[in-house]
């Protein structure tokens, strides 16, 4: 993206910040569109429902504006305590926002779900249509006709993996800012602090390698943090899966442990642990001390 023009160089009325929240149901592509913009990867992103639980924000410095982007988990259906705490999670960042971004995705259906989400976002959100990169021409003229009985503000079709249209949204959000001071220092891309970071990584390669229907089962928490040794404990809610995530004789703990230090500065030594927490899905006192 940073050999485009753009990004709103030039505002008349000086210097403009605010807030920006991704809101959507899953796997519609928010954090992949997140990272796209800032150019780096703040938020962790899988094919698996619920990938992202907390709010996430990543910040956008540009000559005359800075953007402070909130990615939230996507808003579904709940069977769980936690669920229902990602949604309310996820609802909270349409509040006290400059700009609310309803996110869609141009491959499938627009149905129920998303007017459920639509019906909760300002009538002035702007609806993105993502993953135009996976979709025809005509596909993407009849999924915005869709989007357009959603009934918000503005429509941008993008492609958050090519950076197809990015551009373009990031100029309009800026444009819909206020004048407003600096929230965050230049040098600051993400509010996210080491340990949760490290901790969402190795649940991120955990999504990769591990069965469909495990990966809501799985928690992750950094427990010490002594340079350069971290110890991330991995939850699960039962026996049973212990062995999936420990792997025949701890194969896939050794690959989610590469694939971690690959991303962490040279020396880091990453020890894993996996513990069963019965049930922490749907128990209050497990989801606090998760964060959730």
């Amino acid at each position: 993206m940073s050999e485009e023009p753009g990004w709103a160089d030039d505002l008349s009325e000086g210097f403009r910040s605010g807030f920006v929240s991704f809101v959507g149901r899953p796997n519609v592509g928010k954090s992949t569109l997140l990272n796209r913009i800032l150019e780096r990867k703040v938020s962790i992103v899988s094919d698996k429902p619920q990938t992202t639980r907390n709010q996430i924000r990543g910040v956008l410095n540009m000559p005359g504006a800075q953007v402070v982007f909130v990615d939230t988990p996507g808003i579904h259906k709940p069977r769980t305590l936690m669920g229902s705490r990602l949604n309310d999670t996820a609802l909270d960042a349409v509040i006290d926002v400059d700009v609310v971004c309803l996110v869609v995705d141009a491959t499938a259906a627009i149905g129920g779900g998303d007017q459920w989400v639509a019906d909760r976002v300002p009538h002035d959100a702007v609806v993105v249509l993502n993953k135009v990169d996976l979709a025809d021409d005509n596909q993407i003229l009849r999924q915005l006709a869709r989007a357009a009985e959603l009934d918000r503000s503005e429509y941008f079709p993008v492609s958050a993996k090519s950076g197809e249209g990015v551009v373009a949204l990031v100029d309009h959000l800026v444009s819909r800012l206020p004048p407003g001071p600096k929230w965050y220092p230049d040098d600051m891309v993400s509010d996210v602090e080491e340990a949760f970071w490290v901790a969402e990584l190795v649940r991120e390669k955990l999504l990769a390698l591990t069965r469909r229907e495990l990966p809501h089962s799985i928690a992750c928490r950094t427990t010490e943090w002594e340079w350069p040794r971290i110890r991330v404990e991995i939850l699960v809610e039962r026996e049973s899966q212990k062995p999936i995530v420990i792997g025949k004789g701890g194969s896939v703990l050794k690959q989610v442990g590469i694939e971690v230090r690959r991303q962490l500065p040279e020396g880091a030594f990453v020890e894993l642990y996996v513990k069963v927490d019965k049930d922490w899905q749907r128990r209050p006192r497990a989801l606090d001390r998760l964060g959730y």
